[in-house]
C-alpha cells in the first residue's frame, strides 16, 4: 500500500509541477483580475455622484421617454436596451456607436441626463475584460481562460493528494506556516497551507466560472439542479408570429415594461430589450438593487406587445433557478458583503499559488545546477 500511494505522489507532483507551469501566468491574472472586480460596485458608489438618485414615490419614466431622450441627445448611437437599477439607482440606456458600447444615465423619476460612460475606458469593465478574455477576441481568449480554469481545478485536486499527510501525527504540521523557518521554507508551507485552506472555496469559483466559457457546464448547473429531470417548455424559445402587423398606440417597451412591474410589483430593478422586430421583447425583474438573484423575465410580441411567455422566478425549475446562480456565487454576492470578502481573500490567495509555486521549481532548479 505504501508503494502504491508514494507511486501516486509521484505521478501527481509532476502533473501538479507542469500544469502549474504552464498555466500559471494566466491563473495569476485571471485570479487578480477576478479579485479586483469582487468590490466594483462599492468604490464606483464610492467614487461617482451620478451612480446614485434621491428615491422618489413616482413611477420610473417609460423605455420609450429614455429611448428618445437617448437618441436626442447621441442621434449617431443605437439604443438596445433600458435598464432600471434600482430605487435610488439612475436608469440606464446601453447604446452601441461605432463599435463601441455607452451607458447612458438618467434620473428614473424626471428623465434627467445624468452622464455616459464609454464602456471600452472604463476601469473595471476593462478589469472584467481581462478576467474573461484577457482581452483578445473573445473566441480566443475565452478558450485560453477556460483551459487554464480547468488546468486550476486539476492543480487543486493535484495539490490536495501532495499536501495529505502519510500518518494522522503529521496533521498538526500541513495545517500551519513554520513562521520562523528560512524563508524557503515559509514559501513552501505557504503554498501548501494557504492552497488547502482555500481549495473548496477556489474550486466553487472556478466551476462556476467555467459555466462563462463552456455552454456545456452551463447546462451541467441545470442538469444538477434538477437531478437529471428535463423541463423542454422551461427552454422553448417565445415564438414570434411575424404575420402579426398591427402595432397598438402605446409603444410596445413601454407595454412589456409596464406588465413586467404589475407581474413583480415589489421589485427594485429591471430591464427591457429589444432587439428586432422578428424577437420577442424581452423584460426581466429583481428583487433588489444590483443582486442579480431571483429574476423573473417576461417575453413580448415586438409588434403588438402580446405577451408571449411567462418565467417567473417562483415558477422556475430548481435546475433553472440554480443556474442563474453562477453570477452571484463567483463573485460572492450570494452571500452579500461577506460572501464577496471571502471571494477577495480566496482570489488574492489563488494568485499567489502560482508565484509560491513557480519560487519552490526555480529554488530546486538551482540547487540542483549548484551541486552539478
Amino acid at each position: 500500500m505504501a508503494g502504491k500511494k508514494s507511486k501516486l505522489k509521484t505521478w501527481t507532483f509532476q502533473v501538479h509541477k507542469w500544469l502549474g507551469l504552464t498555466s500559471g501566468l494566466i491563473v495569476f491574472i485571471v485570479a487578480i483580475t477576478g479579485a479586483l472586480f469582487c468590490f466594483q460596485d462599492e468604490i464606483k458608489d464610492a467614487l461617482y455622484s451620478w451612480r446614485k438618485v434621491e428615491k422618489e414615490n413616482k413611477p420610473y419614466v417609460l423605455p420609450s421617454v429614455l429611448h428618445q431622450k437617448s437618441h436626442e441627445l447621441f442621434p449617431d448611437a443605437e439604443e438596445q436596451m433600458v435598464f432600471y437599477a434600482g430605487k435610488n439607482r439612475p436608469a440606464v440606456v446601453i447604446q452601441a456607436e461605432k463599435g463601441s458600447y455607452f451607458y447612458t444615465y438618467f434620473n428614473p423619476y424626471s428623465g434627467e441626463f445624468l452622464y455616459r460612460e464609454d464602456l471600452s475606458k472604463e476601469f473595471f469593465i476593462i478589469v472584467e475584460e481581462i478576467h474573461m478574455h484577457l482581452l483578445l477576441p473573445e473566441p480566443i481568449g475565452k478558450q485560453i481562460v477556460g483551459i487554464s480554469t480547468i488546468i486550476f481545478v486539476l492543480l487543486l485536486i493535484t495539490g490536495i493528494i501532495q499536501w495529505w499527510p502519510k500518518k494522522k501525527k503529521h496533521l498538526k504540521d500541513r495545517l500551519r506556516v513554520k513562521w520562523k523557518a528560512k524563508w524557503r521554507r515559509v514559501n513552501y508551507d505557504w503554498h501548501n497551507v494557504s492552497g488547502f485552506y482555500i481549495a473548496l472555496i477556489a474550486l466553487i469559483i472556478a466551476l462556476t466560472g467555467l459555466s462563462f466559457s463552456y455552454e456545456w457546464m452551463h447546462e451541467a448547473f441545470y442538469t444538477a439542479g434538477n437531478l437529471g429531470t428535463e423541463y423542454p417548455k422551461e427552454k422553448e424559445a417565445a415564438i414570434v408570429d411575424t404575420t402579426l402587423t398591427t402595432a397598438p398606440n402605446t409603444p410596445v417597451l413601454d407595454i412589456a415594461f409596464t406588465e413586467t412591474v404589475k407581474a413583480k410589483p415589489k421589485s427594485e430593478m429591471f430591464f427591457v430589450w429589444k432587439p428586432d422586430n422578428k424577437t420577442a421583447v424581452m423584460t426581466g425583474a429583481y428583487p433588489q438593487a444590483l443582486n442579480y438573484e431571483k429574476q423573473s423575465n417576461l417575453y413580448f410580441h415586438p409588434i403588438t406587445g402580446e405577451l408571449l411567455k411567462e418565467q417567473l422566478y417562483e415558477q422556475k425549475s430548481s435546475g433553472l433557478k440554480f443556474q442563474e446562480l453562477g453570477y452571484a456565487i463567483h463573485t460572492g454576492q450570494y452571500l452579500g458583503i461577506w460572501g464577496k470578502i471571502i471571494v477577495f481573500i480566496v482570489s488574492l490567495i489563488a494568485a499567489a499559488l502560482p508565484v509560491t509555486g513557480f519560487i519552490m521549481w526555480y529554488g530546486r532548479n538551482n540547487k540542483k545546477k549548484k551541486k552539478a
